[in-house]
């Protein structure tokens, strides 16, 4: 009997949730000003350790919730007109996440700025822990073909090799096939000249850290907001060679233009399906900003090796600008989305 009494509460309630969504979908669409897209989340909304999306919860805020069963993680939202979501980590989950956010009925995103903000690994050449980075050009990493460094010619440095190429950085380009993204230059800089003075955090450990970086001037600098482009890769990669490999294919695949500055797993998934949606008229491609912000260095510094650097942060000691790199993402993001609505008749 009490089993068949919970399965008729659970098909009521079945029937009340689909009956909200329906009504909710059968409405006009909520017109949206700006999306903020996070990665990734640890554990509730608000009130744990954070990830990505908290502080946007938080202090923005985003008190409303949407369920969001075909995405990632439920929606949420504010009566300003801005929408947030968490797209999952990985480059297929947040493909997915954002073409289903893009072609969900209740959402009018067509004049949407959006903002992808989260945590990166950062090139001690071009930037120091706790730094926010605003991209111009996402460069996929993972769309190539490989062959393992123990079996490459002697001449090459690397073992990967653009698709449709038979060598390293072989030249002409071809088709990206999603390989490059370049955002709009003007919309950027329009970011970066708002947000550069912003004093960002700093602390011991971070200052520690950045010192072992001897040779490299960028590096021990304290937090700053600075322009630089993105790779996008699903595999977590690690190391001075890799690090060699990331800067040459950046600027290989934007013809030159783009500098490697930050690393992460998701930015050119959301990217392809972004494209998609605009070619649908769902989106505006135009509106589309990437702010990255640096929880640890893309390679080890002086006197010792990948390995052992790649372990003091897997194993060890951790992000040692993990705080700081979530409160940057939302210190530098949050001005930028507050000017976007307080100001909205003149950036609709």
């Amino acid at each position: 009997m009490i089993g068949s009494f919970m399965s008729s509460v659970s098909v009521i309630l079945c029937i009340a949730c689909h009956t909200v969504f329906a009504e909710q979908t059968a409405a006009d669409p909520i017109p949206i000003k700006v999306v903020v897209l996070a990665m990734f989340e640890k554990g509730e909304d608000v009130a744990d350790k954070p990830g990505e999306f908290q502080n946007w919860v938080e202090k923005l805020p985003l008190p409303e919730s949407f369920p969001f069963p075909q995405g990632h993680r439920d929606l949420r939202y504010n009566d300003r007109g801005i929408l947030g979501a968490v797209t999952g980590m990985g480059i297929a989950k947040a493909t997915a996440s954002t073409m289903a956010l893009g072609l969900d009925p209740r959402f009018d995103l067509s004049k949407a700025y959006w903002l992808i903000a989260g945590i990166a690994g950062v090139d001690p050449e071009d930037a120091s822990l706790g730094s926010a980075v605003w991209a111009e050009w996402v460069i996929d990493g993972d769309l190539s073909h490989q062959i393992d460094a123990r079996e490459v010619s002697d001449d090459w440095t690397t073992g990967y090799i653009p698709l449709r190429q038979a060598e390293p950085y072989a030249l002409p380009l071809t088709g990206s096939e999603g390989a490059a993204y370049q955002l709009n230059s003007e919309l950027v800089d329009w970011a970066y000249q708002l947000t550069k003075g912003i004093r960002l955090q700093d602390n011991s450990r971070m200052k520690e850290q950045r010192s072992l970086y001897t040779n490299f001037t960028q590096a021990q600098r304290p937090p700053m907001v600075v322009k630089g482009d993105h790779l996008s890769a699903s595999t977590y990669w690690h190391g001075a060679l890799l690090n060699e490999w990331a800067n040459k294919w950046v600027r290989y695949w934007s013809g030159g233009e783009a500098n490697f500055v930050t690393s992460g797993m998701e930015d050119s998934g959301t990217l392809q399906s972004l494209s998609f949606l605009a070619k649908a008229g769902k989106v505006d491609l135009n509106r589309v900003l990437v702010l990255r912000t640096a929880s640890n260095f893309t390679m080890q510094y002086p006197g010792i090796s990948a390995p052992e650097s790649l372990r003091q942060t897997v194993k060890g000691k951790g992000y040692s600008a993990y705080i700081p790199a979530l409160d940057a993402a939302y210190e530098v993001g949050s001005p930028v989305v507050n000017e976007l609505i307080n100001n909205w008749p003149e950036y609709k």
